[in-house]
């Protein structure tokens, strides 16, 4: 007879199976960043669409981002609209077609606009992947499955450096065509897996009105009794049927605009932490370091991916073990020294592209930035974004936040290789100010959210405003005559209790 243990290992409850396959999409999102860089820089794209100027390598490698930007604001509302699996099965057949786009690019223009039609479905099924997951989850593994996206992302990652290293041996166009058709295929494979196995979030389904519908769910899902958390808000709060503009500005309501600008600013920042401008032109920066050759900077990269996916699988298995907090400010610290030490040696004129020590520093410096990253602030940061948000502002903030690192992703990614071209350290400089600055401003306003319930999250952000609320109700009711009434306080009404006044009253 199995263990507990091993039974939950090869027979996991369907919550934490429906984390998994959604989380795939994190997969094709790393996939194309880790292919666009390497794909770039090969000769056989430059025999198709000629040598690329730095700044038009940056428009080519950031098209895909201000699209995804833009659809990523809309997506919390098209995820309340038609529900979290839907809008993800959609936002993937856009990506898919745009890779598609890509594959059979005969024109720069062509690619450029296939990167732009990946953009909009990017941006669509990113920003509801940790919503659903977010929904599903208990308390206790919330944080833990909320970051299977980010493990993915790097596997994802790591298999699209390998397959160009693999591909760039191939002496014709198809050299850089197949890790677009790979990705395409893929995608459409994930939109029939969502569209078949995936069910709706209970929390969608009851905010909606569907409660039967929602308790039915929660047995599919296998979550206990027991560890379901209170629906009383998402219930009373309800989702909008259609984007309408009082939608989209509840997230900047007077009870919620505080946790939505923390959100939006660390979303930002994230990327202002020079992430992507690492993974997009990882064969550019080693190439610096003296790996001059394409295929070295393809396998430096390609290490540094498997470097990040192994780091990211013990981080990711800990996430409810360490404070988000914690993990922000330690991440934060770490990444920031490394780049100040890669920028001071370029600074110095300590590296030498044939001979020295410093070049590979400066290759280790990368590989240890890269893997700090991964551990802290990639695993964390998405998670955090959306349990700090009330159900009914959710999917909207969480959309806006991740909108927000898409425009900041589009600067690092369009003006890295600019900077680089102009300033070999000052890059470097600018990314570790903006971490260190990050780490100061959570040291002092981030609260901790490690294995609180979600409505527990909710009234921590909502404390101060709830006692101002009931102070004003007491002083209101202090006024008023008592008059005896033969009703009880509370009543049912078609099965439902009807509460006059009690300790879980919403006041704030």
């Amino acid at each position: 007879m199995l263990s507990e243990p091993y039974r939950s290992w090869v027979h996991p409850p369907k919550y934490v199976e429906a984390a998994v396959l959604i989380s795939l999409g994190g997969a094709l999102f790393g996939f194309d960043t880790g292919t666009i860089g390497p794909i770039t820089t090969m000769p056989q794209f430059a025999i198709t669409f000629g040598n690329l100027s730095a700044t038009v390598h940056g428009l080519v490698v950031s098209t895909i981002l201000i699209p995804a930007a833009i659809s990523s604001f809309f997506g919390g509302h098209l995820a309340n609209a038609v529900g979290r699996p839907r809008a993800t099965a959609i936002g993937a057949g856009v990506f898919g077609l745009g890779a598609a786009i890509e594959c059979a690019s005969v024109k720069l223009a062509m690619l450029i606009v296939g990167r732009g039609v990946k953009g909009v479905g990017e941006g669509l099924f990113l920003s509801t992947l940790v919503v659903y997951i977010t929904e599903i989850s208990p308390p206790r593994s919330r944080g833990t499955l909320a970051s299977i996206p980010q493990l993915l992302t790097t596997i994802g990652l790591c298999v699209g450096y390998f397959v160009c290293y693999g591909s760039t041996n191939i002496n014709s166009s198809l050299a850089w065509r197949l890790p677009y058709a790979i990705q395409s295929g893929a995608s459409f494979i994930f939109v029939i897996t969502t569209l078949l196995f995936l069910p709706q979030s209970p929390r969608w389904l009851s905010a909606a009105g569907r409660h039967s519908e929602a308790l039915a769910c929660w047995e599919r899902l296998g979550v206990e009794a027991a560890e379901r958390e209170k629906l009383e808000e998402s219930t009373q709060e309800g989702l909008p049927e259609q984007v309408k503009m009082k939608d989209i500005l509840a997230v900047f309501g007077r009870d919620v605009w505080k946790r939505t600008a923390l959100g939006v600013f660390l979303m930002g920042m994230q990327q202002l932490s020079g992430i992507d401008g690492v993974l997009y032109y990882a064969p550019l920066l080693f190439q610096s370091a003296g790996l001059t050759s394409s295929t070295a900077s393809f396998l430096a990269s390609g290490v540094s991916a498997l470097l990040i996916m192994l780091v990211t699988i013990p981080a990711f298995l800990y996430a409810d073990k360490w404070g988000r907090k914690t993990s922000c400010v330690v991440g934060g610290l770490l990444m920031g020294i490394f780049m100040v030490i890669i920028g001071s040696l370029y600074a110095s004129g300590s590296v030498h592209s044939t001979h020295g020590i410093a070049r590979w520093v400066v290759v280790v410096m990368i590989y240890f930035f890269a893997i700090a990253f991964s551990a802290t602030w990639a695993v964390g940061f998405r998670v955090y974004v959306s349990e700090i948000q009330p159900s009914k502002t959710r999917a909207g903030a969480t959309s806006l936040s991740l909108s927000a690192n898409w425009i900041v992703n589009w600067i690092v990614a369009f003006t890295t290789p600019i900077f680089l071209a102009k300033s070999s350290y000052g890059v470097y400089f600018l990314f570790g100010a903006c971490l260190l600055l990050t780490v100061a401003v959570c040291i002092f306003i981030m609260p901790e959210t490690t294995g609180k319930t979600l409505e527990d999250i909710d009234a921590s952000f909502g404390k101060k405003l709830g006692k101002k609320r009931a102070t004003g109700v007491v002083m209101e009711l202090r006024d008023l005559e008592y008059t005896p009434c033969d009703t009880p306080a509370n009543e049912k009404e078609d099965g439902v209790a009807v509460v006059a006044l009690s300790s879980s009253s919403s006041v704030y």
